[in-house]
């Protein structure tokens, strides 16, 4: 969540402000109400602050996706309004005293539970699942509709990328017919504006789920089966997405980086993703590169024009070019890069990323300087 600026008033406090002020604090039960009313609005408005919000679009899906959320938001709130009236109601409305011994009028209220429990809920649902079918509708995910084969989506939806979830980092192929200008990277999604991008997912363990608000919807990485997004961004920036789909441990900090950029932007980081990683020129880097092709880290990872070709780790042949590191977690600086290499588990426990404390000082900072170089 994004802190409060120095003298900022939250949320909270305005809203308790404004009970206050309408003498609720003189009255326990209204006070008592009125404090969850506060603490409900400090949560929602909380939430449209923060960067994972479907009500922050920059896409015409992400957009449609955003009305129908302000839609049920509003249609909740209502609701919400109503039934604690009649609860009001129904507490405040008096039949008798308690010096009678009457019996207890329980007869009636009928139509009540017709109109307002059948009725009235039944139609609600009904808009908003014809109003879901016609989003599903508009945009495709999941491949095509008419009930295509996995042959037919992936042709209708020839993918310039592929995406597979892995326990808990993204691996992004960038496709193209010409093999020499496809390539690997991680993490990190680049697209460019004003044009919609076929992407395939899938995953290689459990499944997971591909989603960045500010650009559409959820897409399920289902084992065995690929499926398909198509993603157009109208604005640049940088979003983060998530895996909405819990996959273990790690699950919550399972992030990637969607940075989009104009299209020539986006041109020139795709022909320079598509060049190997920089050779190194000082000294430290090229003792550092000695050391990763050396150690264990060139059996997980992989760094093209070198020794390097693992691949169970991601592709580290332009790691400096990144903004963030073990899965968009932590920034791409100095310190959290000698403690990723050394002390993975302290920052990502669970994470295949073994800790690696046996190279010396000055082994460490060789190799960072190497890694530092790979733009």
């Amino acid at each position: 969540m994004k802190p409060f600026a120095p003298g900022e008033i939250s949320p909270f406090a305005k809203v308790s402000s404004a009970f206050a002020l309408l003498g609720l604090a003189k009255r326990p039960m209204l006070r008592r109400a009125g404090t969850l009313a506060a603490f409900a609005g400090m949560l929602a408005l909380a939430g449209c602050r923060t960067a994972e919000s479907t009500f922050n679009w920059r896409g015409p899906a992400a957009h449609r996706i955003a009305n129908l959320s302000w839609d049920m938001t509003i249609l909740f709130v209502v609701i919400t309004i109503v039934m604690w009236g009649l609860f009001a109601f129904a507490f405040y409305r008096r039949h008798g005293t308690l010096a009678e011994h009457e019996p207890v009028e329980a007869s009636g209220g009928e139509l009540w539970i017709a109109i307002g429990g059948l009725a009235v809920p039944l139609l609600i649902l009904t808009v908003l699942f014809v109003a879901g079918l016609s989003l599903l509708q508009a945009f495709p995910i999941h491949g095509m509709p008419n009930g295509l084969s996995q042959a037919q989506m992936a042709q209708a939806m020839k993918p310039e990328i592929r995406i597979t979830g892995h326990q808990w980092w993204w691996t992004i192929d960038y496709l193209n017919d010409d093999p020499s200008k496809a390539f690997t990277t991680a993490n990190e999604l680049h697209l460019p504006t004003g044009r919609p991008i076929n992407i395939e997912v899938g995953t290689s363990d459990v499944m997971h789920s591909f989603w960045i608000p500010a650009l559409h919807g959820k897409v399920d990485l289902i084992p065995g089966q690929a499926n398909y997004i198509r993603l157009l961004a109208s604005q640049t920036g940088t979003y983060t997405g998530q895996c909405a789909e819990y996959c273990g441990a790690e699950h919550a900090r399972m992030r990637l980086l969607a940075v989009v950029q104009t299209p020539s932007e986006y041109e020139a980081w795709l022909e320079d993703q598509r060049k190997p990683g920089n050779a190194p020129t000082t000294p430290d880097a090229q003792a550092g590169e000695k050391v990763f092709t050396t150690a264990a880290c060139a059996l997980c990872h992989t760094v093209r024009g070198t020794m390097a070709h693992g691949s169970v780790a991601p592709d580290l042949t332009h790691l400096a070019s990144r903004q963030m590191l073990a899965s968009d977690i932590y920034p791409n600086n100095t310190s959290f890069l000698e403690a990723w290499i050394t002390n993975a588990q302290s920052l990502k426990p669970a994470c295949l990323m073994p800790d690696l404390p046996n190279f010396s000082g000055q082994q460490l900072r060789d190799l960072v300087a190497y890694l530092q170089q790979l733009h």
